[in-house]
């Protein structure tokens, strides 16, 4: 299943009945950052945290979206993270640099990351950035796309810890392991991919678990390694291609464990503790890579966006089956931002609560439905 099928099948599910609550984008990056705060993140921590999580709910990204508040504050209590991190940024040759994240939450670590990468890239076309002891940084878009606003192309990718069946396996070995690409488009908002290696993330799994709704077929096993379409039973997940070509994305799931863990020392999947289940003092010592592009060290900048303009026209110009669109990487998401910026996100019943007793806990103003 493709990322972009299985977002929008998210996107039905938050707004399903029970599930009415819209609130506006401002309110919610207000609120995940008064909570990020109160957690004992510090300013720049709190901001890219906003910055990441209420950018992949306004895009429909909602498995990695706002609803992950709960946990961020869980590893920031518990020592998993460091609220004051003090990274540091070593450049190693004329486009290559590695950042220490210091523990980090990821999405700072990621949009600096990202940032040096676009710096390394103004002087010599390319940047190739590592982070070595960083954490969990939600949607992997975010960062892609933020050298995309720079005027670049970008590449992220990272390791996860293991809950993906490698091909013809019986037991857990790869991580969801994501990867994302985004480049600049003249005129109009990037071209965006941004997915899982797996069939689907298991935040997925949890998010149907919440909402009591059946998986997907050929997404999860059980405890006997059998595919299974029950949110309770699914134990571990299939690669993308599930169960016959699941090859496909067991390959990608490699080359990013390579890009994630083998070129920066960091833990490969099978040895990151697990992200919901394990101590919440224990840093998880992940790995990450950046990379970004200049297209005018390639070309002229006009052929560029001519070049990008016409496969787009062309791409959305062919013809699609009956009831469906043809659209590029990006398309849905940009249309549900649009959607959302207008109508405010919607937040499910359970995050709902949860959220009302968040702010309770930390004297905070509750959230409003629009």
């Amino acid at each position: 299943m493709s990322q972009v099928l299985d977002d929008a099948t998210a996107q039905r599910a938050s707004e399903a009945p029970g599930a009415p609550h819209r609130v506006a984008a401002a309110a919610l990056e207000n609120f995940v950052g008064a909570v990020l705060r109160a957690a004992g993140a510090d300013e720049p921590s709190a901001e890219a945290a906003v910055r990441a999580l209420v950018g992949a709910s306004l895009r429909g990204v909602d498995t990695h979206g706002v609803r992950l508040l709960p946990h961020y504050v869980k590893v920031l209590e518990g020592g998993r993270v460091k609220g004051r991190p003090q990274m540091r940024f070593d450049k190693r040759a004329a486009a290559v640099g590695m950042l220490d994240a210091d523990n980090a939450l990821g999405h700072l670590a990621g949009y600096r990351a990202m940032e040096e990468a676009v710096c390394l890239a103004e002087d010599a076309g390319v940047g190739a950035v590592s982070v070595v002891n960083s954490s969990h940084f939600g949607a992997a878009g975010a960062y892609s796309l933020a050298a995309a606003e720079a005027g670049c192309l970008g590449l992220c990718v990272c390791n996860s810890d293991s809950g993906v069946l490698a091909h013809s396996g019986r037991e857990k070995f790869h991580g969801t392991n994501p990867i994302s690409f985004a480049a600049p488009v003249a005129g109009a908002r990037p071209y965006l991919l941004d997915m899982a290696t797996s069939s689907i993330p298991f935040n997925r799994v949890l998010q149907f678990r919440a909402l009591d709704r059946t998986l997907p077929p050929e997404v999860a096993v059980d405890a006997e390694s059998q595919v299974t379409r029950d949110p309770e039973a699914a134990r571990a997940l299939l690669p993308l291609g599930g169960s016959t070509y699941g090859y496909k994305g067991a390959g990608l799931a490699g080359m990013i464990e390579v890009l994630s863990a083998a070129l920066t020392g960091m833990r490969l999947s099978h040895e990151i503790p697990n992200m919901i289940e394990s101590d919440w003092a224990e840093p998880r010592v992940m790995g990450q890579f950046f990379l970004a592009l200049k297209p005018e060290t390639f070309l002229p900048k006009e052929s560029y966006e001519e070049r990008m303009t016409a496969y787009l026209d062309a791409l959305r110009g062919q013809r699609s089956q009956a009831g469906e669109t043809v659209m590029a990487a990006g398309d849905r998401e940009w249309a549900v931002e649009d959607e959302r910026s207008a109508g405010g996100i919607p937040l499910d019943a359970h995050n709902w609560q949860v959220f009302a007793e968040l702010a309770d806990r930390f004297s905070l103003e509750p959230l409003s439905a629009i």
